[in-house]
């Protein structure tokens, strides 16, 4: 089974399918952090078309489209225009969009909380599936992430730890603060490859 991670850099989705033996490949416009072969450098847009079996968006740029920054689209932070934040919500949402409606028979979307605006630009919008928090996958911290989905059943909580602490909200500012913002969780990973992989097996095969 062919699986496409888009938009992800750290390998850590595309490594969890790849140890349960998928086809499985990674393509973001950054580099491999793990100098993996299995990495495509390039837009995930320009491979859609490539025969996947399922497609996993781990962390598309979301600054604009999600609700915890739809401020910015009324009084742009210091240095930025209002015509700029409304070019990047329609940039954020096309590339959604081409994600979304993707030639692909099973499909997540990963996103946070989006905003109105962003829901009537993303063509055939409908609400996510889910959302997850990182506690219910052996990770004693908060961060919510909801499940766009496609012919895909919701993530089944594997480890349910104590622990409510917003570790990467409350990072101290740094270059490397939007790397560790999209860092995705190994807990969640190894769910997608265990849950979703045998999943789309059982489909395929039916």
């Amino acid at each position: 089974m062919k699986v496409l991670v888009a938009c992800e850099f750290s390998g850590t989705v595309r490594n969890a399918f790849l140890r349960r033996g998928f086809d499985a490949w990674s393509c973001d416009l950054l580099p491999g952090e793990d100098g993996s072969n299995r990495h495509i450098v390039g837009d995930a847009r320009d491979i859609l078309d490539d025969g996947w079996d399922l497609l996993i968006v781990a962390h598309p740029p979301c600054t604009r489209l999600c609700n915890s920054g739809v401020r910015w689209l009324h009084v742009p932070p210091s240095g930025r225009t209002l015509e700029e934040m409304w070019r990047e919500l329609d940039e954020g949402c096309e590339l959604f969009s081409a994600f979304w409606n993707a030639p692909i028979e099973r499909i997540c979307v990963e996103n946070p909380v989006m905003h109105g605006h962003a829901k009537k630009r993303i063509r055939g919008y409908r609400e996510p599936a889910q959302s997850v928090q990182p506690w219910q996958f052996g990770h004693g911290e908060t961060k919510r992430t909801c499940f766009w989905l496609k012919n895909l059943p919701p993530l089944v909580p594997t480890n349910i730890v104590s622990g409510r602490e917003p570790r990467v909200h409350h990072a101290s500012p740094s270059p490397n603060r939007w790397k560790e913002r999209s860092r995705f969780f190994t807990g969640i990973a190894d769910a997608m490859a265990d849950q979703w992989g045998d999943y789309a097996l059982d489909m395929l095969a039916a």
